[in-house]
């Protein structure tokens, strides 16, 4: 408990003073970049406050100069802020509207054009996040993406959502499929304790949507990917 414990202070101490001055600094220039990558540095420190270390292999499959979708398998509560800080440039990320509503961190989260999504699974709701989406890779930034949707209990591929395949096929842009492992053990689903240990973030070879006929044959050759890649770590 006493490593979630100074996860939470780092996080606590370093990122209100980071939004107070960051959110009314990125207002005034119309600039979100210093206040993303103060965002990066918080997350960075509070892992490595908890004895946490990443290790990260398969950089160069990161097409350079291309806004991508990255994709990631889910195991804990520790994923996300492993990974946002691994990723090169900028990333939005789906998340809960609801979450839109935490006083300093909501209002980060609409600067840095975070994409709402809600738990009705209408049909309008998710074109309209895909579309907030395909916008913010047109923009220049990346888009992070659970395609599981949920955690995985034991640590299989649960079966994957399709927004991030329709929102490929409609900016093409390449997807990059990242398998994180580790932090299931240092996180349980269900328990707020953190024990230290190493995670490691892989990226594997990207896929191209241009080269697949149909987004289901592109879910598929993804998962495939990421299976293997599991399976053989």
């Amino acid at each position: 408990m006493f490593s979630a414990l100074k996860m939470l202070f780092v996080f606590i101490i370093l990122g209100v003073p980071a939004a107070l001055i960051g959110i009314p600094l990125a207002a005034i220039t119309g600039d979100f970049t210093t206040m993303y990558n103060w965002g990066m540095a918080v997350l960075r420190a509070g892992i490595r406050a908890a004895g946490i270390r990443v290790r990260i292999e398969g950089r160069e499959n990161i097409p350079a100069g291309q806004s991508c979708i990255f994709l990631s398998n889910h195991l804990s509560n520790l994923d996300p802020p492993i990974l946002l800080p691994s990723l090169p440039g900028m990333s939005s990320v789906f998340l809960k509207k609801s979450l839109m509503n935490i006083p300093l961190l909501g209002t980060a989260m609409r600067m840095g054009k975070y994409i709402p999504v809600t738990r009705s699974h209408s049909r309008e709701d998710a074109e309209k996040a895909v579309a907030i989406a395909a916008e913010v890779l047109r923009s220049g930034r990346h888009i992070f993406i659970f395609p599981e949707g949920t955690r995985s209990p034991d640590g299989n591929l649960l079966p994957f959502r399709k927004g991030a395949f329709f929102l490929a096929a409609d900016t093409g842009a390449p997807m990059v499929p990242i398998i994180i492992t580790g932090t299931a053990h240092m996180m349980r689903k269900g328990s707020l304790k953190v024990f230290p240990g190493q995670a490691t973030v892989r990226f594997l070879p990207p896929l191209n949507p241009a080269d697949y006929a149909t987004k289901e044959e592109l879910m598929e050759a993804l998962r495939q990917e990421m299976q293997t890649a599991l399976l053989n770590p």
